[in-house]
């Protein structure tokens, strides 16, 4: 018996979805609505066609009408937006932007993909013709057109997430003068404060501007600038502006349709991508996901989680039991030279769900140290204090940092422990990786810790230590000091003078050890405590440490360890 499926909007879940469908019945009549002209376009690669990266405009455009329709005998529909649902009748109210017709279209099961867009808050002349968003291609084009109209000399970009990031790096290589106002305390706000701040000093180095801590007010003309007024006061002059403070889901038409909606603003589903209606189902941006770490509710617009859910969905509507088990957030992003990517949880969303954590910092090369090129990259590994379960990782560095993320995001998926991170048999050549891969090294020194072989004491603790009963003991050596002066208070020995030169140090005092990295600082910590000494030693070194100050790029650092 044949079934009627409609599915509304494509890019990532709608197009999955239908092209999953007719994979598995060949008998269905499958529709695809899409308000605009585009049905599944790359999204994330917008900037990059902005910036020049990407010459050819349709290579941006991932599934064509005619490869939908030719290949997979799907009834696609372009700028036709379905206005309402009746969810007795079964049937919704499609609007034909082209010809203002309305007409009203049957199913027995439909799918709501409607995605996400840009949000635009309320603000004074925000609707300035040089106040842009970019969120599709025709955005894309019009953003284009209007740095070459007006042979645009400077942007100011508000928002330090990905498309912020990523569109600030693309109008740089264009020339402009770019600065970021970003209403945080640092750019990227899925990664902890302490790794943001290692990306800061190289966004500054590539000549963009940051203007942390301070949030748009409002916008106004003065002559051919555009001004950008923030709440501290300041005027920043400009040519044009690029709006990319956050993403809300489509969720009109579920809302006027009364299925369940999340708190956030999301559909609600089940496990199966099935809303609070038997015949409707939902995918992607639009939905509220389970966060797979915590087990909460919360909004994650990606790709590849749209992807699966309409893959998902198809599956059930034809009688597979497919499940979604939830989003862990894995992500990486390319700022000029440098590579950050996360998975799982960060330190603010395991605090605010109330899950006990410990976090360790490593310091790794990208591959073995005598082969050229090697780039270091820090690894932030967030586990629990108990079982070692893997709990999140973010990695900032230069190469090698997408394929570290993936290892880790694959080891959460599967529930595995940093005791695992451990034993994990990794390819290695000299201009891949070293004998222990950086995931390794995360394995060992978090490992560590649960086994309480070292003590450690974070960056954020050091400032607010008690002088009167503690010290600092930087363990660098002598040509580092010349480089990087140690710390205000503390006590320099080289690590390889340090054995010989215990009788120096106070056993009555507890003794903060740190190196550049923490891995000398661990094997002092090691002769230390059998020596009979009380120590800590400070996580991630004196190079995370200074990286949040602002003082050091750490993830360019060659300082050996």
């Amino acid at each position: 018996m044949s079934i009627k499926v409609l599915v509304v909007g494509g890019v990532a879940g709608g197009a999955s979805t239908v092209t999953r469908a007719r994979r598995l019945s060949e008998d269905a009549e499958i529709i695809l609505f899409e308000r605009g002209e585009f049905i599944s376009f790359a999204n994330c690669g917008l900037p990059y066609y902005i910036g020049d990266e990407i010459k050819n405009r349709d290579d941006l455009l991932v599934t064509t009408i005619e490869l939908l329709q030719d290949r997979f005998n799907i009834d696609v529909r372009t700028f036709n937006e379905v206005v309402d649902i009746d969810k007795e009748k079964k049937e919704i109210t499609v609007n034909n932007l082209k010809t203002n017709e309305t007409y009203t279209e049957s199913y027995d099961k439909l799918v709501l993909c409607p995605g996400g867009q840009p949000i635009k808050p309320p603000l004074e002349s925000i609707n300035l013709d040089s106040v842009f968003t970019l969120w599709t291609i025709p955005d894309s084009d019009i953003i284009k057109a209007y740095i070459d109209k007006n042979k645009t000399k400077s942007a100011v970009v508000i928002g330090g997430g990905f498309i912020g990031l990523e569109m600030a790096e693309n109008l740089i290589a264009l020339g402009l003068e770019v600065t970021i106002v970003e209403m945080l305390d640092q750019v990227m706000p899925p990664v902890d404060f302490e790794m943001a701040s290692i990306v800061h000093s190289h966004i500054i180095d590539h000549g963009c501007h940051l203007h942390l801590s301070d949030a748009v007010d409002s916008f106004h003309k003065k002559g051919s600038k555009t001004v950008v007024k923030t709440k501290s006061g300041a005027e920043l002059e400009t040519d044009m502006v690029i709006l990319s403070i956050g993403v809300r889901p489509n969720n009109e038409l579920a809302k006027i349709s009364g299925l369940e909606m999340g708190e956030r603003g999301g559909i609600k589903t089940n496990k199966n991508m099935l809303t609070s209606d038997p015949n409707i189902y939902a995918a992607g941006d639009v939905v509220e996901v389970t966060d797979f770490i915590s087990g909460q509710p919360a909004m994650i617009p990606l790709a590849g989680p749209a992807n699966k859910q309409g893959r998902i969905v198809a599956d059930n509507i034809f009688g597979r039991n497919s499940t979604y088990k939830g989003t862990q957030g894995s992500a990486v992003v390319k700022v000029f030279e440098m590579t950050v990517a996360l998975t799982g949880n960060n330190e603010k969303s395991l605090k605010r769900n109330n899950i006990p954590y410990i976090a360790s910092y490593t310091e790794s090369g990208s591959h073995a140290a005598y082969y050229p090129g090697a780039r270091m990259m820090n690894i932030k590994l967030l586990f629990a204090p108990d079982d070692g379960k893997i709990l999140g990782a973010q990695i900032v560095g230069m190469d090698g940092v997408d394929k570290r993320i993936d290892i880790i995001a694959t080891a959460i998926r599967a529930g595995m422990t940093v005791y695992d991170l451990e034993e994990l048999e990794l390819a290695y050549a000299p201009p891949f990786s070293s004998a222990k891969d950086p995931v390794n090294m995360a394995g060992f020194v978090a490992s560590n810790i649960l086994r309480k072989d070292v003590e450690n004491i974070h960056w954020n603790e050091v400032d607010s230590i008690d002088h009167n009963t503690e010290k600092l003991l930087d363990v660098r050596d002598n040509e580092e000091i010349e480089i990087y002066p140690i710390l205000e208070g503390a006590t320099h020995i080289p690590l390889n003078e340090l054995r010989k030169r215990l009788g120096e140090l106070d056993k009555t005092k507890t003794y903060n050890i740190y190196c550049a990295i923490g891995l000398r600082g661990y094997i002092a910590y090691r002769m230390m405590v059998q020596n009979g000494f009380k120590c800590k030693n400070i996580s991630g070194g004196y190079n995370i440490y200074m990286a949040q100050k602002g003082k050091l790029k750490v993830a360019s650092s060659t300082i050996p360890d």
